[in-house]
């Protein structure tokens, strides 16, 4: 299991919202460079970073700081956060990020995202599979988070496999940033519809007791390292040897 620290960005600032909710802000930091380089120090060897300026106008988009941070870490750094088209993830390739995420983008235009899977590679793209239950089905909400779509999970993720899709990262909306505990049956079903997806569990976790069985090959750790209640270089030692804690 790898574990990604997260970092989001506002303003050049790192801070967690509360189901994704801007107005719903906590601040932890103001130099995420620094932040990086913590994760890095404690064992990490991969960032999850997310550019909500970007998300909500790419005219705010804070690529510069993306490239210090990746820079000035060492770590390897999967990115995104409103990606609005092909030249969106190549000016993040260029700046560094080893793999780019691209939520709503790839609900609206599938033939688009399936050619950049195929022509970047799919190690460089992960979708993103962020969901809320709709009567009983679980439904891909696009907009940053703020719609449901009338897709459903697997039907989302399904379409792209013909294109060599490789890395999924679902966020149970209901539980980001609650630290309430991740969606461990979600995850277990999801592996095993799509054993052949590297899948990775975003939304809830509050201590490294979650990571304990989780079936997912990686796991985003945010809200959780920040206010203390997961160790980070513990939980890298759990996941070195397989997501057990005894």
């Amino acid at each position: 299991m790898i574990i990604y620290p997260a970092i989001d960005l506002i303003a050049g600032e790192v801070v967690r919202l509360h189901k994704g909710d801007f107005e719903q802000k906590t601040t932890y930091g103001t130099d995420p460079v620094s932040v990086a380089r913590a994760y890095a120090e404690a064992g990490a060897a991969w960032l999850h970073l997310v550019d909500l300026d970007g998300a909500k106008d790419p005219a705010n988009r804070q690529t510069g700081l993306i490239a210090d941070i990746i820079a000035g870490s060492g770590l390897k750094v999967q990115t995104g956060g409103g990606i609005r088209s092909r030249a969106d993830v190549e000016a993040l390739l260029a700046a560094g990020a080893s793999r780019v995420v691209i939520g709503s983008l790839a609900v609206r235009d599938r033939e688009a995202v399936g050619a950049m899977i195929r022509d970047f590679g799919a190690e460089s793209i992960c979708l993103a599979a962020d969901v809320v239950r709709q009567d009983g089905a679980f439904m891909i909400a696009v907009s940053g988070w703020q719609e449901a779509s009338d897709l459903p999970l697997s039907d989302f993720i399904e379409g792209f496999r013909a294109d060599g899709l490789r890395h999924v990262l679902c966020t149970d909306i209901d539980r980001d940033g609650t630290m309430t505990g991740p969606n461990a049956g979600l995850y277990a079903e999801m592996k095993a519809d799509f054993p052949d997806i590297e899948l990775q569990a975003s939304g809830g976790v509050k201590g490294i007791e979650d990571l304990d069985g989780l079936a997912t090959d990686g796991v985003i750790i945010g809200r959780a390292i920040y206010e203390g209640a997961i160790d980070l270089k513990a939980a890298l030692a759990l996941a070195a040897k397989g997501g057990r804690t005894c």
